[in-house]
């Protein structure tokens, strides 16, 4: 049987270096395809734009925006996914405190103070303690001035108006993790056990040592987690 192909998708303002780690263990044993997402202002436009070129089977793993992201793929298109994993993300929608909250933000973005739309978006805080933050937040800053502005508002916009997918949890019938670093200030680790709850045969793991970017606090545990998940039996559905 021929490996499955593994679709990442990344989180707020990352490119393909937040999984680089992952994508280079895991490539040697699947085949690896980065999901950027810059382009659509709705989850519903960036999981079509996904699903054109995706294979028409796959693994799928997101994180932050991109676990966000995943769920509306599964929502949308569950046939064609053969396996999910969810790291450091949220199955609810924006309050409408949090989305009115991101104006500002993109109003910052469009004036031209990326600067400080990264600081707001990039909390040290979130971390883990032992985590090297300042390695940390410089690369968030560089892959975030990469991307520009232009694609924080489409993210923006997209994590303003995306639909509850609690939902879509409750269907899941996939091989399906939920990975989530014990410190992570922005999803705490509650929300994350709520989530791998409401899938029938989810698993949790905690990721000890991670806060709001496993992949790159911790990323030997997370690939190693990854690399159970991807060895999953399939599952026939329901």
């Amino acid at each position: 049987m021929p490996s499955e192909t593994l679709v990442m998708i990344p989180p707020l303002m990352c490119d393909a270096r937040v999984f680089s780690h992952q994508i280079r263990e895991l490539g040697n044993e699947h085949a690896v395809m980065f999901a950027p997402i810059t382009r659509g202002e709705r989850m519903e436009e960036v999981a079509s734009q996904i699903l054109t070129w995706a294979p028409s089977k796959f693994a799928l793993m997101g994180m932050g925006l991109g676990g966000m992201v995943a769920m509306e793929l599964m929502r949308r298109a569950p046939e064609r996914i053969t396996r999910i994993a969810l790291i450091d993300t949220s199955a609810q929608a924006d309050t409408p405190e949090t989305a009115a909250a991101r104006e500002a933000q993109i109003i910052a973005a469009r004036s031209g103070r990326i600067d400080d739309v990264l600081r707001h978006e990039m909390n040290s805080t979130w971390l883990a303690p032992q985590t090297d933050k300042a390695a940390v937040i410089n690369l968030l800053r560089d892959m975030g001035h990469g991307l520009g502005p232009d694609i924080y508002v489409r993210q923006a916009r997209a994590l303003q108006r995306r639909k509850d997918q609690q939902a879509t949890l409750r269907q899941i019938w996939q091989p399906a993790v939920v990975l989530c670093g014990r410190f992570n200030g922005q999803f705490p680790l509650k929300r994350q056990e709520f989530m791998a709850e409401m899938i029938p045969h989810g698993a949790l793991e905690v990721i000890e040592q991670g806060g709001y970017l496993s992949s790159l606090e911790a990323p030997e545990v997370v690939t190693d987690a990854l690399r159970r998940w991807m060895g999953m039996p399939l599952m026939l559905r329901p």
